[in-house]
């Protein structure tokens, strides 16, 4: 099997951002002094930045997949809940109508942006519109950024494979909640569903070439 360079034209490739929320990665937030030591080791929110910079200038565009807002009738009447849920549930993570709940600053969506239908659990694919909304704008490869490497992302990127599409997992944009949970995601089983497998500088040096 050839493995082909790095490339991302702008017409068939889209940036995923995977839950840019405050309550994970904006200081304050629920989840963020869970995130902080990952954050800060892999400088999560920056390369995110810079993927973002990259991609747009490339002419890149963005989708955002993003979780479900906690309401108070979730779960109201369901036969069953994972346990990510029902944590997630008693912390009232992504609250609707909450600062929590509102994408940081830096990745609000501009014009052109698409914002996939939230996902309950994991995957942005599941149960949304993401799939139908690349494959509408001539997808075929996406970059993955974001959080919670061993959950959302994780789960976005195998659904991403098994979709077809060709995948991208940026290792230092990404954040959990500690460095083993993202070792495990990135060299443990990301090997097995994302063609590359790159640091933002790789990237960024891609998208760059692309112009």
């Amino acid at each position: 099997m050839t493995i082909e360079p790095l490339s991302y034209p702008a017409g068939t490739t889209g940036l995923l951002i995977v839950d840019p929320y405050n309550d994970f990665i904006s200081e304050g937030g629920k989840l963020y002094g869970f995130c902080e030591e990952t954050l800060t080791a892999l400088n999560t929110v920056d390369h995110m930045r810079q993927i973002l910079a990259a991609s747009r200038a490339a002419g890149v565009r963005v989708f955002i997949a993003p979780h479900h807002r906690w309401c108070p009738s979730d779960f109201s009447n369901w036969r069953h809940i994972a346990p990510v849920q029902a944590a997630g549930a008693r912390a009232q993570v992504f609250a609707e109508g909450s600062w929590g709940g509102e994408f940081h600053p830096d990745f609000q969506p501009r014009d052109g942006d698409i914002v996939a239908q939230t996902h309950w659990m994991s995957s942005g694919f599941a149960d949304t519109d993401l799939d139908r909304q690349l494959k509408a704008h001539n997808i075929d490869r996406v970059i993955i950024i974001g959080l919670r490497a061993n959950t959302c992302i994780e789960s976005t990127m195998r659904y991403a494979a098994e979709l077809g599409y060709h995948v991208t997992l940026v290792k230092d944009a990404i954040g959990a909640f500690n460095m083993e949970e993202v070792r495990v995601a990135v060299e443990v089983n990301a090997p097995s569903y994302a063609a590359a497998i790159k640091n933002t500088a790789h990237v960024v040096a891609a998208l760059g070439a692309a112009q």
